[in-house]
């Protein structure tokens, strides 16, 4: 046999275990691994890319100059993503009376209680929902909450602009026949058929004048989400699938290895003499 073919049949014989089914059930889940790694990847980066995008939006509403609260909405409109977050100011009259908590709602350090929603006239007449704060529950969920009173007369406001509260965006399911004075999403629309009012899209969570004595708790900015984690899961993904072949291909290399040194600790004890 030519010395070529010999050392081609040699190779081929070193490499015949890939076809056994331990080793073919391991090569398939190898290649499967792959393009789901770098799938992850891609949906890593679409993650980044896109909380990128919302913390570039809501840094720049923070940042904006106040400017009046009708300037950006007005009965029936919907706060859209880039109104979202903007400062504005309105000024006219709180009106208690009417005013409703939000259920099932936690401040900063996770405890669950009520936001405090007063309706708010303005110098026209049209009404701003204003989101007060937080307060606790302080016993039954039933009974409507002790509420600090809001400032008295004509006042001048300051808040975060807010789009209107849906289940789908929310997740909290808009659950009926609650006690009197409840709610559990803030709606304008619904808000203007229990008022009877004219009430502007949206709502805003207060900024200013602060609460005296600090009750309603006032609720905090929104924070930046880690975009740069996601970051780092795409690289981490996108390495995870480049060492996939690179352990398959050292897994063949060690079982080469220990193949040809089983058969070479066989072979002096194969080619011994028989005893006499």
């Amino acid at each position: 046999m030519h010395p070529t073919a010999r050392r081609y049949r040699g190779g081929v014989n070193r490499y015949r275990f890939l076809l056994s089914r331990q080793w073919v059930i391991l090569t398939l889940v190898a290649i499967a691994l792959i393009p789901t790694m770098i799938e992850l990847g891609f949906w890593q980066q679409h993650r980044y890319e896109e909380r990128t995008a919302r913390n570039d939006l809501v840094s720049a509403a923070l940042h904006a100059e106040p400017v009046p609260v009708e300037r950006l909405t007005s009965p029936g409109h919907e706060v859209t993503r880039a109104e979202k977050y903007r400062t504005v100011t309105a000024t006219g009259t709180f009106d208690p009376a009417r005013e409703v908590v939000v259920r099932r709602r936690t401040n900063a350090d996770d405890e669950v209680g009520f936001h405090v929603l007063t309706p708010f006239v303005l110098d026209d007449g049209k009404v701003l929902l204003v989101n007060r704060g937080w307060i606790p529950a302080n016993g039954s969920q039933t009974a409507f909450p002790k509420i600090p009173a809001p400032p008295a007369g004509r006042t001048t406001v300051t808040g975060r602009l807010m789009a209107d509260e849906t289940t789908a965006a929310s997740g909290i399911k808009n659950v009926k026949g609650l006690p009197d004075r409840q709610i559990m999403l803030i709606n304008s629309a619904e808000e203007a058929r229990r008022l009877g009012a004219e009430v502007l899209g949206g709502y805003i969570q207060q900024t200013a004048p602060e609460p005296k004595g600090g009750s309603p708790q006032q609720i905090s900015d929104p924070g930046s989400e880690d975009a740069p984690l996601n970051y780092a899961y795409m690289i981490q993904w996108w390495l995870f699938a480049a060492a996939v072949p690179v352990g398959w291909w050292f897994l063949v290399r060690r079982e080469v290895r220990d193949r040809e040194e089983t058969a070479a600790e066989r072979q002096p004890e194969e080619s011994a003499p028989a005893a006499v």
